[in-house]
């Protein structure tokens, strides 16, 4: 079992209180350090490291599996206000942010190397850099200027969200809730505004034979964001009631930047009823849109979009064994790709692979459908 000073470790939740806990916990545990960027030091922690036989050297706290774990993973320390501590892999994009480093050869220098290159960057930017210390590591280097960074506490961003749930969509059932060190989310079902959010598309599809489906999807929100700068807090629509959750779009998003504030998000928060009926108009029509060819065009945009090319061609070959060259919309191919989330979390693909697809996804709604409907065929 992981712990929660590994890169890797991640945690479930079933009912709210107990995700609310959680980060209220890990709120009042992690630190917020300012420091200059020059007074950073980057030293090595691989196995060949004399870190790495010294665990005396680190901070208080720091236990040998947090050490061990970095050796595994980025092999780095960080010396900051005299304090080492072992750097996680969430760190590394925004380390080099603040090195103003980029390059694909940094990864395969060895950690001595890769150590020196980035002190000698370091050493000459005197701004100052926002450290987040948390599970016993440096979790982000963030900019030290608000403008450039702004932190929205997860627990207080989660009380804003359920409050607003509360006022606007009574009724709304927690569904579940994620957390691992780049990314956290939750979702909502929304069953007592069915009519109201989805009220015109469910009569369509029933006018189109789609009874079943429109019985079965429920709307609902998916709440994301990330204190290590991999998303911003944002909420996003989706259908329910199918095997794997359809994501039809982002409804409301504040970046953690130009001093932006939890109150902002609450504010924003404001538009997600009308936002939601947007994203349901965008599949809507999708209903509207007759392809020629949607095996054709289902490849195509899968291509496009770059999505998981195993899961893909298996999704694809289930809808052209099932399509049996009858009529087809773009809706049908938008629903027949969401075979792609569910044949990857099946082989148990990770929680945070599954969120940056369905966004991903949602992408099609926005596509122009005539683009990729196409005799030619095109391998993937």
């Amino acid at each position: 079992m992981l712990k929660p000073c590994e890169d890797n470790y991640s945690t479930t939740f079933t009912t709210f209180g107990e995700m609310q806990r959680y980060h209220e916990k890990l709120a009042s545990e992690s630190k917020w350090q300012k420091c200059k960027v020059n007074e950073l030091h980057i030293e090595p922690l691989d196995k060949a490291s004399p870190l790495y036989g010294n665990p005396s050297a680190f901070a208080a706290g720091t236990s040998a599996d947090a050490i061990e774990d970095t050796a595994h993973n980025l092999g780095l320390a960080m010396r900051v206000c005299g304090d080492i501590y072992p750097i996680r892999v969430t760190s590394y994009k925004s380390l080099l942010d603040r090195a103003k480093l980029n390059g694909t050869v940094l990864p395969k220098l060895s950690r001595p190397k890769l150590a020196r290159t980035l002190n000698d960057c370091l050493e000459v930017y005197s701004s100052e850099a926002l450290l987040l210390i948390r599970d016993e590591k440096v979790s982000a280097a963030h900019s030290g200027d608000p403008v450039d960074y702004s932190i929205l506490p997860i627990d207080e961003l989660l009380k804003a969200l359920t409050k607003k749930l509360d006022e606007r969509f009574p009724g709304s059932v927690f569904e579940s809730g994620y957390s691992d060190h780049a990314l956290t989310s939750a979702s909502w079902s929304m069953p007592g505004q069915k009519e109201d959010l989805m009220g015109t598309y469910e009569k369509m599809l029933i006018a189109q034979g789609k009874t079943t489906m429109a019985s079965k999807l429920v709307p609902g929100i998916r709440f994301m964001t990330s204190d290590t700068g991999m998303a911003s807090a944002k909420v996003s629509a989706l259908f329910m009631g199918t095997q794997y959750p359809i994501h039809i779009g982002s409804c409301v998003a504040v970046d953690h930047r130009h001093q932006t504030r939890v109150e902002d998000f609450e504010q924003a928060l404001e538009q997600l009823f009308a936002q939601f009926q947007d994203s349901v108009g965008k599949l809507q029509k999708l209903l509207e849109i007759h392809l020629e060819y949607p095996v054709n065009a289902m490849t195509r945009i899968c291509k496009r979009l770059s999505l998981p090319k195993k899961a893909a061609l298996e999704a694809i070959t289930m809808y052209e064994m099932a399509y049996g060259g009858g009529p087809a919309t773009a809706h049908d191919v938008f629903m027949a790709m969401q075979e792609i989330p569910y044949i990857l979390k099946a082989e148990h693909a990770p929680e945070s692979k599954l969120l940056t697809l369905e966004e991903n996804m949602a992408r099609a709604l926005t596509l122009r459908w005539s683009d990729y409907d196409l005799a030619k065929a095109v391998s993937y």
